[in-house]
């Protein structure tokens, strides 16, 4: 191809004529033109292909006897070519047809440079449209935005070959062999992530790991409701079992309270008759679970007074010697002394210290009495006086249908009990009455001169139940007191 440019040259430089200013200029126009056409855009003149552009007077005929003209250097070729082209001078130049055939070999030239150019345009641009595609799937993976144009595959920059000038094709330059590598790659990789991108994006449909997990998660809540359901099955189990181990042990307290009231009379032998309020019940061990129980409960009252025979064993406080409870109020009567704390009446969980001295292990008879208006209250201690007061309780009306438990302090209705509040000792002649009574009365009582039955809570045999290993022995009440 080079050596066909320069002999192209040499034909244009050839046909300048010798002597004829006119001719010579038409003949240098038409070979500026062709010459043009082997040109890129920006160079429009011969000295873009030989150099200076004095250099083109040296490319006419040579005069006799002078210098020979000086080697032109193309820019195509790195070797120097003559200036002498073949036949030249006047008569020799080329004929019509071969001017012709230059032409249309120069603007097929152009235009083939022209095309090379547009297509290496073209493939800059499909180069940059598959990188920037290349970064977004890379990058995150995201989808093309809507409305932007689909680049279509890659498959190089050309797909056939295309004859070059004068049936012989291009010389192809190592860059446009690199570039097309470039973009076989890129394409490759573009189909690559293409073919994982429905599997990465596409979250509606469910994986196997998402099945597994779901599948499990089922499972879990299915063990879950037959653990809750278990559970709730075993916890009425137990509340049955607990009723009725409560129900066996209170037959088993009564079995056997029975049989030690038996074996005690055996002991004592026959006895004459006594009166239904000659016994007491002893309590010989602080624990939780020995008490007596009154089997009458009391009536709504506004006024009341408890009286009774008390001797205490305990080594510390006198204990619970008794407790009233209701259902909406444990502490609805309680005489208790807990610890180092002096003895307390608890009315409706209102609290009225007691001056009263009780630890000397002796009998003594005691009695409280209190009234709702004012809630004034008084205390007796072996028939005298030893405390009074109001505002305990005031206009407070004691609840009916509750619970009397002797020996021990209620924390609930009828149980609960804490064997650190438990009196240990003996106690008897346990009544109750709907009014204060008068302090003669009292006096009377303790000195057994009197025999006055309390009118809503009698002692009785009958009326009288004992738990837990507690029982039931004679007791004369000025008897037992002139010995202590």
């Amino acid at each position: 191809m080079l050596a066909f440019l320069g002999a192209i040259i040499c034909i244009i430089a050839s046909v300048h004529p010798a002597g004829t200013a006119a001719p010579a200029a038409a003949t240098a126009a038409d070979n500026d033109s062709a010459a043009a056409a082997l040109l890129p855009a920006a160079d429009k003149g011969l000295g873009a292909l030989h150099g200076p552009a004095e250099a083109l007077a040296s490319a006419g005929p040579r005069l006799p006897g002078g210098p020979p003209p000086p080697p032109l250097f193309s820019r195509f070729v790195c070797t120097p070519l003559s200036a002498e082209c073949p036949a030249t001078g006047p008569g020799t130049g080329p004929g019509p047809e071969e001017l012709l055939a230059l032409r249309s070999a120069a603007a097929q030239l152009r235009r083939t440079a022209l095309e090379q150019k547009e297509r290496i345009r073209m493939d800059q641009e499909t180069i940059r449209e598959l990188t920037g595609k290349l970064s977004r799937c890379e990058g995150g993976l995201r989808a093309p935005p809507a409305g932007a144009a689909a680049v279509p595959p890659a498959a190089g920059l050309r797909a056939a070959p295309r004859p070059g000038t004068m049936g012989h094709p291009p010389a192809e330059p190592p860059a446009v062999r690199e570039l097309e590598e470039a973009v076989r790659a890129l394409q490759d990789r573009i189909d690559r992530i293409e073919q994982e991108l429905p599997a990465r994006t596409n979250g509606s449909a469910p994986t196997a790991p998402a099945l597994a997990r779901d599948a499990l998660h089922t499972k879990m809540e299915q063990l879950e409701e037959q653990l809750l359901s278990k559970i709730l099955t075993l916890q009425k189990e137990r509340q049955a079992a607990n009723t009725d181990r409560n129900q066996h042990q209170h037959d088993i307290e009564k079995e056997l309270s029975s049989l030690q009231n038996r074996v005690t009379e055996l002991e004592h032998g026959p006895q004459g008759y006594s009166p239904p309020d000659a016994f007491k019940v002893t309590i010989p061990v602080q624990n939780n679970y020995m008490y007596a129980r009154m089997k009458k409960s009391l009536p709504e009252l506004y006024a009341f007074t408890i009286c009774m025979w008390l001797k205490s064993k305990a080594l510390g406080g006198l204990g619970t010697p008794f407790s009233y409870s209701v259902p909406s109020q444990p502490n609805e009567i309680v005489l208790l002394e807990w610890g180092s704390n002096p003895l307390e009446l608890l009315i409706n969980d209102k609290v009225a210290q007691l001056p009263l001295s009780l630890k000397d292990k002796a009998w003594h008879h005691v009695c409280v009495a209190w009234t709702t208006r004012d809630g004034k209250w008084s205390a007796y201690q072996d028939g005298e006086q030893r405390g009074a007061g109001e505002n305990l309780a005031s206009w407070h009306a004691i609840k009916p249908q509750g619970v009397i438990i002797l020996g021990q302090e209620q924390d609930t209705l009828g149980g609960r009990f804490d064997a650190t509040q438990a009196f240990v000792g003996e106690l008897a002649q346990f009544s109750v009455w709907d009014h204060m009574l008068a302090p003669a009365e009292i006096l009377a009582l303790a000195n057994c001169t009197s025999r006055l039955q309390g009118n809503v809570i009698q002692w009785d045999d009958q009326a009288v139940e004992v738990f837990g290993g507690a029982s039931k022995g004679s007791f004369a009440a000025c008897e037992e007191g002139r010995k202590a």
